[in-house]
């Protein structure tokens, strides 16, 4: 088998990669170790920056985006008893976020290449990654798969990253000494936008997935058990986070779903070795705090497809070259932007009263500063897309 470009992960960086490349008239297959339904349901981000946006709807993969998503034009940071709104639409006009989960734009994206005739092989544990500095390949279930171009999307604990030989990557890593407890809930959200709320008793998110389901978050230890948190104790807890300012009262309903994430920094540069290209959780991980994550791998395969784009069209490798650096100058924003987030909002155990006390300080500076409030706005609804691309 050969195709142009092989990609490893039908997360949403393989998926959008596979279908922007087709839009270009270049020719891949998607190898994925998990099943369709899996890959369908899994919960993950939420959150689509404004650029994420545009690009969907201009690829032609938003219908269902624009007709089910929820735009949101500002958030709310809770603490001390007052909640304070920070308002997109007059501190960054004219860009929004919009609220649809993850696994949504995985359906849209793989019932689009499958109309399309896309290649998508699922149930493909055994992927391994051959030959990257020439004539790469890769195997898999006693099939080869010759290809141009590798592209590594399948995340953090995927194949891709850990084929580079040792030595090649610089790996800048933080772990965070706390982790989130998500839920799903039957309920229609309590607020029509984001809530952020820091207190004693540590962070809170409120959030949403559609008007009849809220996604919400606990700052919880990094070795909780599910089972030390039944429904009773999520519901109190968040009750007692969120229920901090006059009048809110927080909506209950069944739970659906509940995980756990741990917290963690990394990025692993270059994002290059030979013919192999890493993009998104392959390359790079933030805290969920900034709702960064599945927008930088968006941003990272928009690079990469105009790159391949250019090499197929004039054989220049020239932005191919620069892939990994273009990348890197967002992903670098995103990881500060996210860890800053990340210390703003959560209680540390270790935390003295000096450091709680500038916590709130900081809050109070930002909520108060317009140019502070400016600076948390650019960067949630997402830095404009030639931040960062080909010099």
């Amino acid at each position: 088998m050969r195709t142009q470009v092989g990609i490893v992960g039908a997360g949403p960086a393989g998926l959008l990669l596979s279908h922007l490349l087709h839009l270009r008239g270049i020719d891949s297959v998607v190898l994925e170790a998990r099943s369709r339904e899996y890959v369908e349901q899994r919960v993950r981000a939420g959150v689509l920056e404004q650029g994420t946006v545009d690009l969907l709807n201009e690829a032609g993969v938003g219908d269902r985006m624009r007709a089910e998503g929820l735009p949101h034009h500002g958030i709310e940071l809770r603490y001390g008893g007052a909640g304070h709104r920070i308002a997109f639409e007059r501190l960054v006009p004219g860009r929004a976020i919009t609220v649809y989960g993850q696994q949504e734009v995985v359906k849209d994206l793989i019932a689009r290449r499958l109309a399309d005739g896309g290649r998508i092989l699922f149930d493909v544990p055994d992927v391994a990654l051959h030959s990257l500095e020439k004539d790469p390949y890769l195997t898999f279930q006693g099939e080869r798969l010759d290809c141009d171009v590798i592209a590594g999307c399948d995340g953090f604990h995927g194949v891709s990253r850990p084929s580079i030989p040792e030595g090649v990557l610089s790996v800048f890593q933080r772990d965070y000494p706390f982790a989130w407890l998500g839920i799903l809930a039957r309920v229609p959200p309590s607020s029509e936008e984001l809530i952020y709320s820091r207190g004693d008793r540590g962070f809170a998110l409120h959030s949403m997935r559609s008007p009849e389901i809220s996604r919400f978050y606990l700052q919880v230890p990094p070795d909780a058990s599910l089972d030390d948190w039944p429904d009773e104790r999520i519901w109190a807890e968040l009750r007692a986070r969120l229920e901090t300012v006059p009048g809110f009262a927080l909506a209950e309903g069944p739970i659906i779903s509940r995980d756990l994430s741990a917290m963690r920094s990394f990025v692993a540069e270059p994002m290059r070795h030979g013919n192999l290209y890493l993009a998104g959780d392959a390359a790079h991980i933030v805290p969920p705090t900034g709702a960064k994550g599945l927008n930088l791998a968006v941003a990272d395969v928009r690079l990469l497809t105009a790159a391949l784009a250019e090499f197929y069209a004039t054989g220049s490798t020239g932005l191919l070259d620069t892939y990994s650096a273009s990348c890197l100058k967002r992903v670098w924003r995103a990881q500060h932007f996210s860890w800053w987030m990340t210390t703003l909002l959560h209680t540390l155990d270790d935390d003295d009263p000096y450091g709680r006390r500038l916590q709130t300080s900081h809050l109070d500076y930002v909520t108060s500063s317009e140019a502070a409030a400016t600076t948390l706005a650019e960067n949630y609804v997402g830095l404009p897309f030639d931040f960062g691309d080909h010099p």
